[in-house]
């Protein structure tokens, strides 16, 4: 019996220690050093990839955000969009389908299938939107301003997006049109390693640089 009691207390003890050895190994070492190499590696990207204006955060370049106009709605509640500003994408975080619900508590798709009627009216609704909020053609209206994306969250737009947006931007901050299209031009990031994925433009970082150019009074 007492050597049963002393081999079981062996062993506890022995668990003990092995739980506390791998509590401060795996809780608090590799937490601590993994932070660190993020921190001096990658110090944007860990830290949210903050944009920042004035030393302000205005949000993060890897997740959208709406522009809407302060207080206004249309006569279903929801906000109306900012002509001021570049639009994202829409988003099925919301009801909202001609600007976006941006909110990261209820991010993902909208799940249904490509031969829904809910989806396809839904597109043909963002299609008359769209074109309408930037005298544009329907037919020129591109697949990314019809589709939300499959987080809710997209922060980018594709190129042609933000080129049908430049005319309306431009009138509606008093730029000249040939300004803002090199604006956008100027963000369009190409694709990664030069092969994977598709050209984008950043849409917070567009704007942003937008006010800085309409507070310059259009000079850069």
């Amino acid at each position: 019996m007492n050597n049963s009691v002393r081999s079981t207390a062996r062993l506890v003890g022995a668990g003990l220690r092995a739980l506390l050895v791998l509590t401060v190994v795996c809780g608090v070492i590799y937490p601590l050093v993994v932070t660190g190499i993020a921190q001096a590696a990658f110090h944007g990207k860990a830290n949210g990839s903050e944009v920042t204006v004035d030393g302000k955060s205005v949000g993060s370049e890897r997740l959208g955000q709406s522009y809407n106009l302060p207080g206004k709605k249309d006569k279903d509640g929801n906000p109306l969009p900012d002509p001021k500003y570049f639009q994202p994408r829409p988003s099925a975080a919301g009801p909202n389908a001609e600007n976006t619900q941006y909110k990261l508590i209820v991010s993902g798709a909208s799940n249904l299938a490509a031969d829904s009627k809910t989806l396809l009216d839904a597109v043909k609704q963002r299609r008359a939107d769209v074109a309408a909020f930037n005298h544009a053609d329907p037919s020129a209206v591109p697949v990314d301003a019809l589709t939300a994306s499959a987080s809710g969250l997209d922060p980018d737009i594709s190129p042609a997006y933000a080129r049908l947006q430049a005319k309306r931007v431009a009138e509606a901050n008093g730029l000249p049109a040939a300004t803002v299209e090199k604006l956008v031009e100027d963000h369009v990031d190409g694709r990664v390693l030069g092969f994977m994925g598709e050209e984008r433009v950043n849409v917070l970082k567009l704007n942003v640089a937008l006010r800085e150019l309409a507070g310059a009074g259009g000079k850069r």
